[in-house]
């Protein structure tokens, strides 16, 4: 585990596909984990602070078999969107299904952002840092520190993940946080004022690639 913000903490990385990395992230303050862990190897480390109670997903592809082993280990209750409780429920029971915009009882609110994939959520918690945004794969900022939509061709709605960004731009986030990313790390400390230029320029490549797709 390595502690990248004074009450965060990341585990290993995984490399899902080639040129992307994922870590799992634990908010202290909750026991909150967010996203999830590659493997078991560092459950010794997770205990000793202080363990997992809840566990949160951003969407089904973070969903695998480390959900059961992680409800096992540490008794955590799972999060997870209610539109993807079909997929998700098949590796592990989804204790609290989420389905709208809401503060939980943990501090954390939930923020329904569909369009990466029909459930995609993210996640604003109060932390010792400031406000940190758990974005999963909606928005990432590539090794250029450009902001990219996180939109895949045959599985996104454009349209919908458009929304989506327009409703983050309504935040202030410190820090972002995404699931899936490249380049070095998927913290992102964000200087007061530019959030909202940054999803701007996630909107911009997002339709952009619509009008050279169109035009080609």
């Amino acid at each position: 585990m390595r502690q990248v913000l004074k009450d965060i903490w990341e585990t290993r990385p995984d490399n899902p596909f080639p040129g992307l990395t994922t870590h799992a992230y634990l908010w202290t303050p909750a026991q909150a984990l967010f996203y999830s862990p590659a493997t078991d190897a560092e459950f010794d480390e997770l205990s000793d602070l202080g363990g997992v109670t809840h566990h949160y997903l951003s969407h089904r592809d973070e969903a695998g078999p480390m959900l059961k082993a992680v409800a096992r280990q540490f008794g955590s209750t799972l999060h997870a969107p209610l539109a993807e409780l079909d997929d998700i429920a098949k590796l592990h029971r989804v204790d609290v299904p989420l389905g709208s915009r809401h503060i939980d009882t943990n501090g954390v609110e939930v923020i329904p952002t569909p369009g990466h994939t029909p459930g995609s959520t993210c996640y604003l918690v109060p932390g010792a840092e400031g406000r940190y945004l758990f974005t999963g794969d909606t928005v990432i900022r590539t090794p250029r520190g450009d902001w990219w939509a996180g939109y895949l061709e045959g599985m996104s709605d454009r349209h919908t993940l458009a929304e989506s960004l327009r409703l983050l731009a309504t935040l202030s986030p410190d820090v972002v946080i995404s699931s899936a990313f490249q380049g070095e790390t998927a913290v992102h400390r964000i200087e007061p004022g530019q959030w909202q230029d940054h999803v701007a320029q996630a909107l911009d490549g997002l339709f952009s690639a619509t009008r050279n797709v169109r035009g080609s």
